[in-house]
């Protein structure tokens, strides 16, 4: 018997197309760092980029579950004495990059390593319908469908 060992040139990459539209903002992140990691595949192998590449459009149409949209709050720190910055998730998403709410939501469920930098850059967000990546012939993914606590209607 011989230990199967993947190799860079036998990785193929799916482009999958997520569209985030009253999904839950955790279960989303984590499905999409899964996805990124390549934990769905049955290859998988953790020092490698494996994982496939994510196209998520209407990322300003995110959803909290409770009270957690006027709640949460997102924290910046300028480097100088004081400069402490505070965002909530609806100034955010209301604000001009509502992007960064789902790239910060997967990145914190990612190592943080080189690796993870670099399967991180697969993720392409995009704050309403039109993307730019049709060429790549995405793979709709129904994430709502998969669970009924995927989704706020």
């Amino acid at each position: 018997m011989h230990t199967f060992s993947l190799k860079q040139k036998d990785i193929k990459k799916k482009w999958y197309l997520i569209d985030a539209n009253g999904l839950v903002l955790g279960r989303l992140a984590s499905k999409i760092s899964m996805i990124l990691r390549g934990k769905h595949k049955a290859i998988y192998s953790p020092h490698l980029d494996c994982g496939d590449n994510v196209i998520v459009v209407n990322a300003k149409k995110v959803k909290l579950t409770g009270s957690k949209d006027k709640k949460k709050i997102y924290y910046k720190h300028t480097g100088y004495p004081g400069g402490i910055k505070e965002k909530t998730f609806n100034e955010i998403l209301n604000g001009k990059n509502p992007n960064f709410v789902i790239r910060k939501a997967v990145e914190r469920m990612m190592n943080s390593n080189a690796l993870s930098k670099r399967q991180l850059s697969n993720l392409k967000i995009f704050s309403d319908e039109k993307h730019t990546l049709d060429a790549q012939k995405p793979v709709s993914y129904d994430f709502s469908s998969q669970n009924r606590k995927n989704s706020i209607s």
